[in-house]
């Protein structure tokens, strides 16, 4: 009982641990300035609420790739009674030097409450599961970007046959203007690669 409960407090060190090292030290001046708005992602040992690079321990990455599930996503600026769309993608697909699979779609969230998302809950209708960044071996880092759009209250938003036959090479801008969405009222983004690298 004694070792478990000490197996326990190291993992809580470790984890703490890895909350501090997830800097945006190592960030592009383009890549840390995609980030504004004050969105916030939340993983088990994780708190994203700026760029960043995933630290290279390889179990950090190993995990946020083949455990973590969708992270909880706060936006304290939300407006109780207001609908927003939450978009997750990979626009490096397959590589970022040549991505064309980009956008690759990760998670759509459609129809969110404000007032829920205000507290960190995706009550919405989802319309694309969350799937975890998985970059391929040898393909280096690739961007995960959140974007936080608002909804019109009477958009019934939706993807085409097309569009939910496949997650890669999304056309995530004819998507926006579809739905009349414009810019994002929030967008975050963090680096990561195959954890083997």
């Amino acid at each position: 009982m004694a070792v478990s409960a000490l197996c326990l407090v190291f993992y809580a060190c470790v984890s703490l641990l890895y909350r501090v090292e997830a800097t945006s030290d190592t960030l592009s001046s383009l890549d840390a300035s995609f980030c504004h708005g004050g969105l916030k992602v939340i993983y088990p040992v994780l708190d994203i609420d700026k760029c960043l690079v995933i630290p290279k321990d390889p179990n950090l990455r190993r995990e946020i790739s083949t455990v973590w599930k969708a992270p909880k996503v706060y936006f304290p600026q939300a407006q109780k009674g207001r609908m927003y769309v939450l978009v997750m993608v990979d626009p490096d697909a397959p590589r970022r030097n040549s991505p064309t699979s980009a956008y690759w779609r990760h998670w759509l969230v459609v129809d969110i409450q404000g007032k829920t998302l205000k507290k960190g809950q995706i009550e919405g209708k989802v319309l694309t599961e969350y799937a975890r960044p998985t970059p391929p071996q040898a393909s280096g880092f690739h961007r995960y970007q959140f974007m936080l759009y608002e909804q019109h209250p009477d958009a019934q938003v939706t993807l085409t046959e097309q569009e939910k036959s496949s997650c890669g090479k999304w056309d995530l801008q004819d998507f926006i203007a579809r739905f009349d969405l414009g810019e994002p009222v929030a967008t975050l983004q963090f680096l990561t690669q195959n954890y083997e690298d």
